[in-house]
């Protein structure tokens, strides 16, 4: 049986023959099978072209990453996201005098190899790097919520308005993920390897932006890139499995007539080519030498931190490790125990990779999370020694992509409770970023209704800014 062609306009370049005006049912069936695995394919993993980025008028200021933006010293950025926060005075800014009521049980703090810099004593080899990266000491927004916090700090805005705003990454994917019209296999935009799940990343920006979150364990024998690699399968199976879905698949007909069948089955074959190409073999750290896997630590972590580098190495613009359990609100001194010295490994070998390789001038490293802990240890029952929110003052960690290295911005009180001098909220951090990445902050960001939205918010939209962070560029 056929159906009338009121299904779809002549427009919409789904009209089919229009020789006889008549659709059949095993056609239409045919073709909504293959749209939907285009689509599915599409939204996993990001394939397609771009759209051009809109402003709302003529009059509007340039689209950001367009003619307002500088020339971009940086290429990628890896974003080291410590999910729940993470204690500032355990950390990049301790407090050995503050008491034990503060310190807990972590009351050695280390000199680094600059000269006037000192970290926390569970930090040894991030000590001896401390001239790859710059401390913030005052990043402030006076939050305690992790989803509203957490929103701010990765979008540069506050919760709570009419717009679903893009995390740092999306924006970055929009403008940097297919420069000069050049699309790759691999997403622009990689989480490693859980999604954060505190916001929607890609905000207005829509699906296309969204990042591809890994799954898996990268300190697996086999990491199983979810969607990509199968755990079960080898190879070669693989590739018999494709090999027969060829042959039973009776669609693949009609692609050379149809363009939406096409598309649909170039689709699929990019996605084959990252399955069984070299492209997937990014996510392979077999190919890595034992002694450096050692370095980064063989943990989830330190293993993030190693795919991360090779990501960017083959041109991803935008990786982010999300690290979990950093919400110490119990137990806290047990669980620094366990995280700091597979962060402090995973870290310190990741920046001195970047920078034997020659990447490190040209990608970012940014390290923090969504607030840090209160400086005053909580011992009353059930804590037991805990750390809760806390959003006055906490610290971030810059390096690379046109950022100093061996520097310190900003303090706190003595007790880490208060920004004592030069605060720096998100936005101003995210703004630098941007311009370092050729992206105007003060340009707009594409919107599907047009509307004049900045990349970052400006001093007429009432935020509260301590300015860029010049001076650590």
């Amino acid at each position: 049986m056929c159906a009338k062609r009121s299904y779809y306009p002549e427009s919409s370049g789904l009209a089919g023959d229009s020789r006889d005006g008549l659709i059949c049912r095993r056609e239409a069936m045919q073709r909504g099978a293959i749209g939907a695995a285009s689509l599915l394919l599409a939204e996993r993993l990001c394939l397609g072209a771009p759209s051009t980025p809109a402003t709302a008028d003529p009059s509007a200021k340039p689209a950001a990453g367009s003619s307002g933006a500088k020339q971009a010293k940086a290429k990628a950025v890896i974003q080291i996201w410590l999910s729940g926060g993470p204690p500032h005075t355990d950390t990049f800014d301790p407090k050995p005098d503050a008491g034990s009521e503060y310190t807990g049980s972590l009351t050695k703090t280390l000199e680094t190899n600059v000269k006037g810099i000192r970290v926390g004593g569970m930090l040894p080899e991030l000590a001896k790097v401390a001239d790859k990266y710059s401390i913030i000491r005052s990043m402030t927004h006076g939050n305690n919520g992790h989803e509203t916090a957490a929103y701010m700090v990765q979008t540069g805005r506050m919760a709570g308005s009419r717009h679903a705003y893009p995390a740092v990454g999306a924006v970055v994917a929009a403008f940097k993920g297919f420069e000069e019209g050049k699309e790759g296999l691999i997403p622009p935009y990689i989480v490693l390897t859980q999604p954060q799940g505190r916001f929607s990343e890609a905000g207005f920006l829509g699906i296309r932006y969204k990042p591809f979150a890994t799954g898996g364990d990268p300190n697996a024998q086999k990491f199983a890139v979810e969607g990509i690699i199968d755990p079960s399968m080898t190879d070669e199976q693989q590739q018999q499995r494709r090999d027969m879905l060829d042959r039973l698949n009776t669609f693949a007909r009609f692609a050379n007539n149809h363009p939406e069948l096409a598309a649909a089955k170039a689709a699929k074959e990019k996605a084959y080519d990252l399955i069984l190409g070299d492209a997937g073999k990014v996510f392979d750290l077999n190919e890595e030498k034992d002694d450096l896997r050692e370095r980064y630590g063989r943990n989830t972590f330190g293993q993030s931190c190693l795919v991360a580098r090779r990501l960017v190495e083959q041109g991803v613009k935008y990786v982010t490790i999300n690290q979990f359990v950093w919400d110490t609100h119990k137990d806290h001194f047990p669980s620094m125990q366990k995280l700091l010295p597979n962060f402090d490994s995973g870290v310190a070998t990741l920046l001195t990779d970047l920078a034997d390789r020659g990447l490190l001038d040209s990608t970012i490293v940014w390290i923090g999370g969504e607030f840090g802990r209160t400086p005053k240890v909580d011992w009353s029952s059930p804590w037991n020694g805990g750390r809760h929110h806390y959003g006055p003052v906490f610290s971030h960690v810059l390096a690379g992509g046109g950022f100093k290295g061996g520097h310190v911005l900003g303090s706190s009180d003595a007790k880490g409770e208060q920004v004592k001098d030069r605060p720096v909220y998100p936005w101003d951090l995210i703004g630098t970023m941007y311009e370092l990445l050729g992206i105007d902050p003060d340009g707009n960001l594409p919107h599907p209704m047009n509307e004049p939205i900045r990349a970052t918010p400006g001093p007429d939209e009432g935020f509260k800014s301590g300015g860029r962070v010049k001076e650590l560029v």
